[in-house]
């Protein structure tokens, strides 16, 4: 698929504190669309607050988040409600309605931004099911399905509005190596597929290797290493370690 190659979300020099915590010390990267690039790096790095800058859900105390062409340090209410149509995020834990069905959970985003045409929001849902594997639960609900399934269905919500980017925060954690490996292809599907930029926060080697063009590596507040993944994975010490098992944190 032919994409636009500018790119879809740029971090310049992009600082965040938290009270005396400088969690970012400098943030300089860019995503491009149909790029999967996985962020790896230390628990406590502040990669999970990297897709929350992203998202509008928190800000930078300075440098320049840009998503889709608009600086997040600007961007007005009703601007910033438009731009989250774009974008789409699969939560660690999936972040289902337990007491909704399949059907509205998938439904819920489009709902809460107008959506009122009932034979519409059943064609996106049935597609977006189609899309994940899992045709025809619509009225089952969360409880019923195993975590791998739950995972799919999560992803599905997220993808209801066709967004331009795409966010996983941890997409793999405590599902069976069959799941696991369904996610992945789904990841890499879409993205090739449908131009979508993603970017994924994980802690599971294995996987990031299987999804991943990219792997950029956070630590003390910085990207310390980026570069495609049979590079750098190979060529970059720092990488090395971390994927080894022998970083320390003092590095």
């Amino acid at each position: 698929m032919n994409v636009d190659s500018s790119p879809t979300v740029e971090f310049i020099d992009v600082h965040t504190a938290f009270g005396n915590n400088h969690v970012h010390r400098g943030l300089n990267f860019a995503l491009r669309p149909g790029e999967v690039t996985t962020l790896l790096g230390p628990s406590g790095a502040g990669k999970t607050i990297i897709l929350k800058l992203i998202m509008g859900l928190t800000w930078a105390q300075s440098g320049t988040v840009r998503v889709l062409g608009r600086s997040m340090d600007t961007i007005k209410e009703q601007e910033l409600r438009d731009l989250r149509v774009n974008l789409g995020m699969l939560f660690q834990g999936a972040a289902l309605f337990d007491s909704l069905t399949i059907f509205e959970n998938i439904a819920y985003g489009l709902r809460e931004r107008g959506e009122t045409n009932e034979g519409l929001l059943r064609d996106v849902v049935a597609d977006r099911l189609s899309m994940v594997g899992l045709s025809g639960i619509e009225q089952k609900y969360p409880p019923q399905l195993s975590g791998g399934q739950k995972k799919r269905i999560g992803l599905a919500r997220a993808l209801a509005s066709s967004p331009r980017v795409m966010l996983y925060d941890e997409p793999t954690t405590g599902l069976d190596p069959t799941s696991t490996r369904k996610i992945d292809d789904l990841i890499v599907k879409f993205a090739k597929e449908s131009g979508i930029t993603s970017l994924v926060v994980t802690h599971d080697i294995q996987s990031a290797r299987r999804v991943s063009d990219r792997w950029m590596l956070l630590s003390k507040g910085v990207i310390c290493a980026d570069g495609p993944v049979a590079q750098i994975s190979q060529e970059n010490e720092l990488v090395a370690d971390f994927v080894s098992g022998s970083w320390k944190d003092d590095v």
